[in-house]
């Protein structure tokens, strides 16, 4: 039996309280659960041991004491309880935090037959893996919960109290007036008949209800009483919606038009010499902190509303001006948030607030009057959802790493933070824009070795930063080249465009061009604009800024493009450099381009990436994902959707189906036959025979084996049949397989069978090949002598999913099929096109071996053995490759072995152990 005995429980003329009475009367008690927020430690030292009870302590209540003369003691504050065994300590969310629809609760006890008791109910009531984290995140922050929550909780708790007793007051009626708790308790004996009030209330706690005859009627005079304090409760109820969802004040919601973008003729704000100024930054804000995303809400868009506030102009007490024009910059930021489809005109529908005043650069500004004007904002609420742009932060002589001006918990889109300023996953890193990049016309040059190796063009660098790149010259000679600020220029000529390296003038910022790797170096400021030249460029920068936030950081993913080095290893960057292979250098070049065409070339795709982070953020279940942000158009494969992350059909057999193409190697094509019916998984063998002018051989000559042999008769002789969509397979797998190649054994055909049960959506082969940029000839070149690396198997013995036989039929871009046929050359280089396109993944090469076709085949006149077919293949991928637009082929430096292939095991130990030689 549980007791629930509210304090207090002793009126005068009250009988004994319920724990004596029970235990006169010899009741079962077992447990008592004292409730509230007051204490009950001398209840448990007196009464608990004598009546051997198990106190359950709830302290849902214990951050509610609002009073500032009060002090909340927990039970768990003793030295140690009165009886650990049967002394149990209860709290929740739900009272404290409000949060009484999580169900998140704790329970204290050193009993073990209790804890087990409770862990077998939480296989019904557990929480879900999210609620966990999320709570966890809450308490762990005890700044915030200590200096924001609670101070504000409790000021809130005791403003409804003195109002609510006040009324109370008023009325009469007295009450018992606690530090503590969301309720009050009234003492209603005098507008009700005494002694039945009293057996009501104390009825449950003494266990025995009499009946409804106890129940008093209501006299007339008494219902006024009640009536009055229901108005009193309906009152509040309507006052506190009023105030929470009514707006605060009503301010014009116009359109933010090219009229109000002047600072001329726009209202004057005089910001007085003791307004109040925004507390500093809040490094502990994060978006569960300081952001209030319900202000965001349902969108079916999945995207955040962004109010612009209108142009002001605010002036001090002596009229100067805090800022005498907007950067035509920010003209052009906030220009392209207002074209945006984040942008309202409805300031009640706003989830982001951006104001109308210029932070781009700090030096044009007056910090403490820029930080008032902020603070008149309507909307303001200590930078709550308020989103502040800033690209050059700090001032001489420090040049602080963020914004100076105080702006309490607005977020900051920041050009120039380190790792002490950056509050991660709160501010957004924000790139140093270059005004060169509406300037200067920059063609794109292509990826590749260039003049210098290595080049330095930024002006006013540090003298330490400055003798450690001498050195590296003086080491490397012409590969390295450090230019710096012109003083022989001619009048006129703009020092920003020019670089000098002794006596010899180069244009800047086409010079970046002329080098594979561009070194970006820390000036003044963290942030530089020189990284956004270099990498428009093409040029790799190497960035050389301990703790430097990189701009978009949190979605970019920088090593694709880059190459951090620590400033301590400076003098190494050329031997580190020289370690990369070209092939990743020739990658780093394209991405580094594609990330200035996509982020960094105007003001407005800084502004947009921006608002796309915090747009992820608030709704991320529809966020764009790594691919899109990192991959460039020619890598995001929009031909065809890769359809087989789910069985597109259930297949009708198990196993695969080999596909033989045959023109007149009748005998080499039955030992193929012989081999391949050997494999286990082998379900049925197709012969796809190209020959008009010949009948295939009798039924009776052909090789006896143990799976259905189908002879297919094509109607013209083309290469493209043997990927034809045949109505015969019946199986998700198809080994395309030529009819010389029988060298193959069927360990190797079951092994590559079984990896491409893994790997569904992959060409897994085994003569493997690859394609390479020629640097003199600038195009593209097919390579079959053998190499650490590979990006296709031919399909003369490949396995791959039936569906890219449709795809190669009726999908296969422009007119690479026709093409194909029309040379007899190169099906299977488009058919590793194709799949690549699609899938956007790499070939799987299996088993060492690289020799294949019968040794007496080679005697036969075949297409392999053409002078001209190593060239023709050569073009191949070239017309390919212009076809589909982009290279798609994927270069791999693996194969798949068996696992214990090269171990000295026995050979009847291992699951394919005739696995050939190279």
């Amino acid at each position: 039996m549980e007791w629930v005995i509210p304090p207090p429980c002793s009126p005068p003329t009250a009988p004994t309280c319920p724990l004596e009475e029970a235990s006169l009367n010899g009741s079962g008690i077992q447990q008592r659960r004292a409730t509230g927020p007051t204490t009950w430690m001398s209840m448990m030292r007196r009464r608990t041991p004598v009546h051997e009870l198990h106190v359950m302590v709830d302290e849902v209540y214990m951050l509610s004491v609002f009073e500032e003369s009060v002090e909340y003691h927990s039970v768990l504050s003793l030295e140690r309880l009165p009886d650990p065994q049967r002394t149990h300590v209860m709290w929740a969310t739900s009272k404290d935090f409000g949060m009484s629809g999580l169900r998140f609760g704790t329970l204290y006890t050193e009993n073990q037959d209790v804890a087990t008791a409770v862990s077998s109910l939480c296989r019904y009531h557990g929480l879900s893996g999210l609620l966990q984290y999320q709570m966890a995140q809450l308490l762990r922050d005890r700044d915030w919960i200590n200096q924001v929550y609670l101070p504000e909780n409790r000021a809130r708790l005791k403003a409804a109290h003195v109002y609510v007793s006040g009324e109370l007051r008023a009325l009469g009626i007295p009450f018992v007036s606690r530090g503590a708790g969301f309720f009050i308790w009234v003492d209603l004996r005098k507008e009700c008949e005494e002694e039945a009030l009293w057996v009501i209330m104390c009825a449950s706690v003494k266990y025995n209800i009499r009946g409804p005859a106890l129940i008093p009627r209501m006299k007339t005079k008494h219902r006024i009483y009640y009536i009055t304090l229901f108005s009193i409760v309906l009152l509040g109820l309507i006052a506190t919606g009023v105030f929470q969802f009514w707006p605060h004040s009503i301010e014009s919601s116009s359109d933010w038009s090219v009229q109000k973008r002047s600072i001329r003729d726009v209202p004057v704000v005089r910001l007085p010499a003791d307004s109040p100024v925004p507390e500093r930054g809040d490094l502990s804000c994060r978006m569960h902190t300081c952001f209030d995303v319900y202000r965001c809400g349902f969108n079916p868009k999945n995207k955040i509303k962004v109010y612009i506030y209108s142009l002001k102009k605010y002036v001090d007490d002596a009229g100067v001006p805090v800022s005498s024009t907007i950067s035509q910059e920010y003209n052009e930021l906030l220009t392209a948030v207002s074209d945006s489809d984040y942008y309202t005109e409805d300031i009640t529908r706003a989830c982001l607030f951006i104001p109308s005043i210029d932070l781009l650069n700090q030096n044009a500004l007056r910090v403490k009057e820029t930080a008032q004007a902020l603070a008149q904002l309507s909307r303001w609420d200590r930078g709550t959802n308020h989103l502040l742009f800033n690209m050059l932060p700090g001032g001489p002589p420090d040049y602080n790493t963020a914004l100076d001006v105080p702006r309490d918990r607005a977020l900051l889109a920041g050009g120039g933070f380190s790792t002490w300023t950056y509050r991660q996953g709160y501010d957004v890193s924000i790139p140093v824009y270059s005004p060169l990049s509406a300037e200067v016309e920059l063609p794109e040059k292509g990826p590749g070795p260039r003049r210098y190796f290595l080049l330095s063009s930024q002006m006013a660098l540090h003298p330490e930063y400055r003798e450690e790149l001498a050195a590296l010259q003086a080491r490397h000679g012409e590969a390295a080249l450090v230019l710096d600020k012109c003083t022989n220029l001619s009048e006129g000529i703009p020092a920003a465009r020019k670089r000098c390296h002794k006596h010899q003038v180069f244009d800047y910022p086409q010079v970046l061009q002329e080098a594979t790797f561009c070194v970006v170096l820390r000036g003044a400021r963290l942030g530089q604009a020189v990284l956004s030249d270099v990498l428009r460029a093409g040029c790799v920068p190497v960035i050389i800024a301990d703790s430097y936030i990189l701009p978009f950081s949190e979605v970019l993913d920088w090593k694709r493009a880059s190459v951090a080095v620590p400033e301590e290893k400076m003098s190494d960057v050329y031997s580190i450099l020289q370690s990369i292979p070209q092939r990743q250098i020739e990658e780093m070049q394209r991405q580094a381009r594609w990330f200035w065409e996509a982020y960094f070339q105007s003001i407005k795709a800084i502004a947009l990436a921006t608002l796309q982070i915090i747009n992820d953020r608030i709704y991320p279940y529809a966020a764009i994902s790594y691919e899109d942000w990192n991959d460039p158009p020619s890598v995001k494969w929009g031909s065809v959707s890769n359809p087989l992350f789910l069985p597109l059909i259930p297949p009708q057999s198990q196993g695969f189906t080999a596909i033989v193409l045959t023109y007149d190697r009748v005998e080499s094509l039955f030992r193929v036959i012989t081999e391949v019916s050997k494999v286990p998984s082998l379900s049925k063998l197709l012969v796809v025979w190209n020959n008009q002018n010949k009948n295939p051989p009798e039924d009776s000559l052909w090789p006896k084996i143990r799976v259905p042999l189908k002879v297919v008769r094509t109607a013209e002789n083309k290469l493209s049949n043997r990927f034809f969509p045949y109505d015969e397979i019946e199986t998700e797998a198809v080994l395309a397989i030529d009819d010389d190649i029988i060298m193959l054994t069927s360990d190797e055909l079951q092994f590559g069978y079984e990896v491409w049960r893994e790997f569904p959506d992959r060409l897994v082969g085994y003569p493997g090949r690859l394609h390479l940029w020629d640097h003199e000839m600038n195009k593209w070149k097919y390579e079959s002598e053998w190499t650490n690396e590979v990006s296709m198997v031919l399909t003369g013995a490949a396995f791959y999913h039936k569906y890219f036989n449709y795809l190669y039929t009726y999908k296969m871009p422009g007119d690479i099929k026709n093409w194909v046929d029309a040379h007899m050359n190169c099906e299977d280089i488009a058919m590793n096109f194709l799949v690549a396109n699609v899938t956007g993944k790499a070939v799987i090469k299996v088993t060492p071996r690289k020799k294949f076709k019968c040794p007496e085949c080679t005697a036969i006149d075949g297409l392999s053995l053409d002078q001209t077919h190593m060239v023709e293949r050569s073009e191949c991928i070239n017309k390919f490759a212009s076809v589909f637009g982009t290279m798609p082929l994927k270069v791999v430096e693996h194969r798949a072995d068996p696992v214990l292939y090269k171990d000295d095991f026995p050979e009847k130990l291992k699951s394919f152990p005739n696995i050939g030689s190279l």
